[in-house]
């Protein structure tokens, strides 16, 4: 058989999930909105370093924009367990662009300051809060096919990733044009699309709900759950340490881009594009994957590809050596993400899982902001590039450490 021969089949494995309506309307409204999502972060970051100059207010807007998923995320995945899935998601996504609307009025009308982005950040991190375990447990109700859970979250990785490396390109193109007010409008209007797929759905009830119990009980027994599970307990603790000391790199562009680059928004824009590639490559080999088994070691070699890129960006003074450098970074970053995301959704017990992807959101994005904090300070005192060689040892050291507990878990 030829290469040509099985790039049907190739395809047919890449979009199973597609086949689901509910998913496919899903896939296309939010590929849209996580554009404008992603020209945001760009806009965000470039606006705070244009007006302070400082590492650490990078650090501290970021650290705003994540620190409720810390705290809320627990709680909100007991609501989540109790909700209704789709009309929470279409209240978060409602939220969401009027938060988007309102970082555009103020800087179109150039009134806007760092401390009102950090406050509107804030309030995005509280919404975000309750939208990642919402949007997390949904998956599982939007595909018609159990077996098809891998490869829809693989594609959602994809279409995150697709948006991560056009958004990012454009923003550059338009804060340079216009200013950062427009990539916060565009951002808005980008809301409505996922807001009327979601709409567009017809969405089954659940088999089955628990009976409610009190909240901190229901609460208690989502940790002992995690806590009980080793194979979930440790997916989620190199996730917590990658998103803890590798993630940061992410808030730390605008520096690499300004002032060891020597470029401007576009470059910044290039940088995360590439990231984006590098990410998006890594989604949809793992997507065309037949099934989750030897996702473990996937996720440890990734944890160390994504360590080795943040090491080259951190030691590059050149434009396409970086580029390549964060474009290895992405691809390990992401088959790491999706591979654990895909092992946690496919053990966790249905009545659950709003609680258990919680704390993967809390592991995931509820740490980043200690680690931007933390990074903004450091790279403040000895700057971004040790900084970042930093964070890629210990994701080193936490992939050999998954590996050895592989071994035990076997």
């Amino acid at each position: 058989m030829t290469a040509s021969d099985h790039t049907p089949i190739r395809l047919r494995l890449l979009s199973r999930a597609l086949g689901s309506r509910n998913y496919r309307l899903f896939f296309e409204g939010q590929l849209v909105s996580l554009i404008g999502t992603w020209m945001t972060r760009v806009a965000t970051s470039w606006l705070v370093y244009r007006l302070t100059g400082s590492a650490f207010l990078l650090g501290l807007t970021s650290f705003a924009g994540q620190i409720p998923i810390f705290f809320l995320t627990p709680f909100a995945g007991v609501w989540v367990d109790r909700w209704d899935r789709h009309r929470a998601l279409v209240v978060t996504q409602t939220l969401s662009m009027l938060q988007s609307f309102a970082l555009a009025v103020l800087a179109l009308r150039h009134v806007i300051t760092v401390w009102e982005v950090i406050a509107l950040m804030l309030l995005q991190g509280v919404v975000n809060a309750f939208d990642m375990p919402s949007r997390q447990a949904f998956v599982v109700q939007m595909i018609e096919r159990r077996e098809d859970l891998g490869n829809a979250i693989a594609l959602n990785s994809s279409m995150v990733n697709g948006a991560r490396l056009i958004g990012p390109a454009i923003a550059g193109l338009v804060i340079a044009a216009a200013g950062e007010g427009y990539c916060f409008l565009i951002d808005g209007v980008s809301y409505l699309a996922v807001i009327a797929s979601l709409l567009a759905m017809h969405v089954a009830p659940l088999a089955h709900r628990r009976a409610r119990q009190r909240l901190t009980s229901e609460l208690v027994e989502g940790w002992r759950y995690v806590k009980a599970s080793a194979p979930i307990r440790s997916v989620l603790l190199l996730l917590a340490l990658v998103s803890l000391v590798g993630m940061p790199y992410t808030m730390l562009m605008p520096i690499f881009a300004k002032n060891i680059l020597h470029g401007g928004p576009h470059t910044l824009g290039f940088l995360m594009a590439a990231a984006g590639l590098g990410a998006l490559t890594g989604a949809i080999a793992l997507a065309m994957r037949p099934s989750a088994l030897g996702l473990g070691k996937v996720i440890v070699w990734s944890a160390c590809l994504f360590g080795i890129g943040l090491a080259g960006l951190a030691l590059s003074r050149v434009l396409w050596l970086s580029l390549a450098a964060v474009a290895v970074a992405g691809f390990g970053m992401m088959r790491q993400m999706a591979s654990s995301n895909t092992i946690v959704q496919t053990i966790v017990a249905e009545d659950k899982r709003g609680r258990v992807m919680a704390y993967y959101a809390m592991a995931f994005q509820g740490l980043a902001p200690f680690g931007s904090l933390a990074a903004g300070a450091i790279a403040a005192r000895v700057g971004a590039p040790w900084t970042i060689i930093g964070g890629g040892a210990l994701c080193i050291a936490g992939g050999v450490w998954f590996r050895l507990r592989l071994k035990l878990l076997a």
